[in-house]
């Protein structure tokens, strides 16, 4: 069939649209984030049951209508069963589908995005790190994969590179880091300019230059993780401003 598609990616919403039927939100690397909707998935014998639900990994084949795409079938590749049985650990999930959601964009190659996530998820299950640890490492690593993520490799005021100068502070407000010299001249200081240790900076840098495969490989310590946290945090309110349903389960 001419309108036949096949796809693969992630489903990271859905939503019930009739009795037996639901729409739903996939994150593709063919297609980038699109909707479809998934003919008779509420019914329990469905073989569309599974794809009707979030964390469902897979290749889809899509019909291709006139106005929306229609899920014919799935074959899953990956389902996270274990952190559906942790329920802090599917509010923190069910937080990350809603992020990767948000920034996901049509007919865009959104296969980072989709690799971030997969990686995400299974970190969650690990358990090796802390939670508000593996959302931070999302987080600052979803800013690099949207290509508006802050300076933290040079100096913003002169260019200095870290390796040649010590990058002390940073401001949310200029986009990233400032070296001593920069922070001791007079005049031209941004208002909101903070410290920054030497282990948040090297943090910061490793989040965002390491291949993903080794992203969730390392731990810090809580006053590193605060220094993040909160770095993170202004960062989304000067540029996105945006809140996220799933904020208030993980006390966001």
């Amino acid at each position: 069939m001419d309108n036949q598609i096949t796809v693969n990616g992630i489903v990271v919403s859905s939503m019930p649209v009739a009795e037996t039927d639901k729409r739903v939100v996939l994150l593709t690397k063919e297609l980038g984030k699109i909707s479809a909707f998934a003919r008779g998935a509420v019914r329990p014998n469905s073989p569309l049951l599974a794809a009707g639900n979030p964390f469902c990994f897979g290749t889809f084949t899509l019909h291709s209508g006139r106005t929306a795409y229609n899920l014919r079938s799935v074959k899953m590749t990956a389902r996270f069963e274990s952190l559906l049985n942790d329920l802090s650990g599917v509010w923190y999930g069910y937080y990350f589908l809603e992020v990767a959601e948000y920034y996901g964009r049509e007919n865009m190659d959104e296969s980072e995005r989709i690799n971030l996530l997969y990686l995400t998820l299974r970190a969650l299950e690990k358990k090796r790190q802390s939670f508000d640890l593996i959302r931070t490492i999302y987080e600052i690593r979803t800013l690099g994969v949207n290509g508006e993520y802050p300076n933290v490799f040079t100096c913003v005021s002169c260019g200095g590179e870290a390796q040649a100068k010590r990058l002390s502070h940073f401001s949310v407000k200029a986009g990233g880091c400032f070296c001593e010299e920069c922070v001791n001249r007079k005049g031209g200081r941004p208002a909101d300019l903070r410290p920054l240790s030497v282990s948040a900076l090297y943090t910061l840098q490793f989040i965002l230059s390491t291949p993903l495969p080794k992203l969730y490989t390392f731990d810090v310590t809580p006053e590193v993780l605060e220094e993040l946290s909160s770095l993170v945090r202004s960062w989304r309110r000067v540029y996105s401003g945006h809140k996220y349903k799933s904020e208030e389960f993980i006390g966001l």
